[in-house]
Order: structure tokens, then C-alpha cells, then sequence
């Protein structure tokens, strides 16, 4: 290859156009707004414009990274929850192609107040409780350093009073934290199936917390649900100050 020949290669490898996704913008431009919407510390007109952008682009891979808006907070509070809310907007946007960064997102985030309400935006009815089953499902009972998403994530499904809802929130009233018991325990209640009436009550037995354990038993009471005679004498024995089990209910003293 002559001298000539090696330059005029290079030059056409400088001018090759940059890989460009279905969005229109660059790896090069994706990177920069990732780190635009990543950080608190970049200049609040940089990183809103980079807010917009990604907003008009409608793609999974836009999705993903404004998803890495909700990831922390700024002050003044208020620009905070334009920016948040420009992004949700932004996320719903992108439609179906949203899900799947959402459902990845869910994962490891430590709240999911947006991602849950962003979620409401894009799908509804029997398909939007299946995607807040999905995101439950990729949790267990055990200790959890931060609870904070399974508390809002059952708390939101409180909202759907299904069979489904019943029987994959039932299994957390017995978590390791009080928080999601309690939080388990309301949303059962709120669903007003009587077939829960046995979870409830074994879930006194062993229950350290006089909250969740008021929780139960008021619950119980206001519903006048029938106690299985086989579990009369736990729910006595385990049951709150002020109540009893009488004539197959819970009742106050």
C-alpha cells in the first residue's frame, strides 16, 4: 500500500458516519445524556435538554437511561419534580418499547414510586396487574436492606382487589420486615377475600409486632369474617389486648 493509498483509507474511516440507533442519536450522543441525566452535579439546562431529547425519541434505549433520572434528588425540590416529571413523561412516551427497561429498572432501584406510576401511564387493567405481579415476583420474604420498593409495590396493589392479587400478596404478610408485613396485611385486608381468613390469623401466631397484630385483628372484625374452628384456639392465644374469638368471629371485648 503507497503512502497515498494509507492517508486516503484513514480518511474515509474519519469520515464514516457514527453508529447511529433508531432514535437518530450516536452512541457518542447516548453517552452524553446518560451522563447529562445521571448526575446532579451537570448544569440544570444541559441536562434538561437532554431530558427533551431522549423524551423525543420514544426508544427502549431512551427509556433506559431516562429511568436513571429517578435514581436521585436535587434541590430546589421543585425543579427536582419538573425534571422528574418531564422524564416520566418522556419513559411513557416510548409506549410498549418502555416495559422492559422499567421491568429492569425495577430490579435494583430503591424506590419505585415513578417507575410504578409510569408503568399506569403505558398499560392498564388485567395487563397492568400482570406487570406489577412480574415486578413482585422478583421478590421473596427474606431480609431485604432497603423494603422500601416491596411496602410501595404492595401498597399499589391494593388498588387491584383480584384472586391473582390475593394469593401472590398473602405470602409477605409473613416477611422478615415489619414494614412489608404490615403493608402485606392492608392490602389482604383491602382485597375483602374471606379465604384469607386463615392466613391472617396464623400469621398472629409467632407476630411480634402489636401493630400488625391490631391491624389483623380490626381487620377481622370489621368484616365479620367466619374463623375455621380448627384455628379458634391459635387466634385466642394469639390475639391482641381487646379482642377474642367468640361464637367463630373475632370480636372486641
Amino acid at each position: 500500500m503507497g503512502l497515498f493509498d494509507f492517508f486516503s483509507k484513514a480518511k474515509d474511516q474519519d469520515e464514516k458516519p457514527a453508529k447511529r440507533d433508531k432514535g437518530g442519536k450516536s452512541d457518542r450522543e447516548m453517552a452524553r445524556f446518560e451522563r447529562l441525566v445521571s448526575s446532579k452535579m451537570t448544569q440544570n439546562l444541559d441536562r434538561q435538554d437532554a431530558i427533551r431529547e431522549l423524551s423525543e425519541m420514544g426508544t427502549a434505549r431512551a427509556a433506559r437511561v431516562l429511568l436513571k433520572r429517578f435514581n436521585w434528588s436535587m434541590e430546589p425540590s421543585i425543579t427536582d419534580q419538573e425534571e422528574k416529571e418531564a422524564a416520566a413523561a418522556g419513559i411513557a412516551a416510548a409506549g410498549s418499547e418502555a416495559l422492559a427497561p422499567i421491568r429492569e429498572y425495577c430490579q435494583k432501584a430503591d424506590s419505585l414510586h415513578w417507575p410504578l406510576r409510569v408503568l399506569k401511564d403505558i398499560v392498564s387493567g388485567d395487563e397492568l396487574v400482570e406487570e406489577l405481579l412480574g415486578v413482585l415476583d422478583q421478590f421473596d420474604t427474606e431480609y431485604l436492606r432497603n423494603p422500601e420498593p416491596k411496602v410501595q409495590l404492595l401498597e399499589r396493589l391494593s388498588d387491584y382487589p383480584t384472586e391473582d392479587v390475593r394469593i401472590a400478596v398473602e405470602p409477605f404478610v409473613g416477611d422478615v420486615n415489619e414494614s412489608v408485613r404490615f403493608a402485606a396485611v392492608t392490602t389482604v385486608l383491602a382485597i375483602g377475600n374471606p379465604a384469607s381468613t386463615e392466613a391472617l390469623v396464623a400469621a398472629l401466631d409467632g407476630e411480634e409486632s402489636l401493630r400488625v397484630k391490631n391491624k389483623i385483628a380490626q381487620g377481622l372484625v370489621e368484616r365479620a369474617w367466619d374463623i375455621p374452628e380448627g384455628l379458634l384456639d391459635s387466634a385466642n392465644k394469639h390475639l391482641p389486648d381487646g379482642y377474642t374469638a367468640r361464637a367463630g368471629k373475632i370480636v372486641r371485648r
